[in-house]
């Protein structure tokens, strides 16, 4: 591989919250990434339609997944786990909501954590000590870190842009700071959301469900530079070229590296 990444999802993280969460460290991460706060989901912004777009470079219309239900995809697309594994690379997936373990055919992932967010108040921060770990430990050439928190416990739970909400979203980028604190000098690192959300749902159309923040972190990327026109369908093309792989032809996302 030609580099390693981290993708890093936090879930139902709105745009507009991020600075408004209080929380230091967007500041940093504006010095340090190429960054959009105008970065589009898909329709329906849902969790698992948005992941699987994120993961496939497709929108739903094209890979036929509109529920948090898995389905048989109507048009089968190697993913970014299965086109790293077909390259002969290594692969993890950590997170906290098991629905997740659908993104990837079986076999795709070397290895996976998944924690019940009922076991656990803090279950972000627990799924990040477990993805640190193993990146200690094995040196992956991709994983995906998922955070749940925020959506479940934030968002549906006490409403966006509740104090609740925007607390468990500062705890979210605490999180991020450690990965890129403990990972930034092996490894590229993009942060992002599947959805926004207003207040106790997702999943229309709205604005405030449809804006994501993006971050792209590594020497691909200019520092303190804004990036224009993305959406989750580009994530995958991106990581695909951070990574020096070949992307799969029914993509129709766009590396930002080329546009950063």
């Amino acid at each position: 591989m030609k580099n390693k990444v981290i993708l890093i999802s936090i879930d139902g993280a709105r745009a507009d919250a991020m600075h408004l969460c209080g929380n230091p460290y967007v500041k940093t991460l504006e010095q340090l990434c190429t960054y959009n706060y105008n970065s589009q989901a898909v329709l329906p912004s849902d969790t698992f339609p948005c992941h699987y777009s994120m993961t496939h470079g497709q929108t739903p219309d094209r890979h036929g997944i509109k529920t948090n239900i898995y389905v048989k995809p109507e048009n089968p697309t190697p993913g970014i786990f299965e086109t790293v594994r077909n390259a002969g690379g290594t692969t993890g997936m950590f997170y906290n909501w098991d629905y997740l373990r659908d993104l990837a055919s079986p076999g795709s992932y070397t290895f996976s954590f998944c924690l019940n967010i009922d076991y656990d108040d803090l279950s972000d921060t627990a799924v990040t000590d477990h993805c640190l770990m193993a990146i200690d430990r094995y040196h992956p050439d991709f994983v995906m870190l998922y955070m749940l928190d925020l959506d479940e416990k934030g968002g549906h739970s006490k409403g966006w842009m509740s104090e609740e909400y925007l607390r468990r979203l500062s705890i979210a980028i605490d999180n991020v700071k450690r990965v890129i604190e403990t990972c930034g000098e092996e490894y590229s690192i993009v942060i992002t959301a599947d959805h926004g959300g207003h207040d106790f749902t997702h999943g229309s159309a709205a604005p405030e469900d449809m804006t994501i923040p993006l971050f792209l972190y590594g020497p691909d990327f200019e520092p303190g530079k804004t990036v224009e026109n993305t959406s989750l369908i580009d994530i995958t093309p991106t990581i695909a070229a951070v990574m020096g792989i070949e992307p799969h032809p029914e993509w129709d996302g766009r590396s930002l590296i080329n546009r950063s």
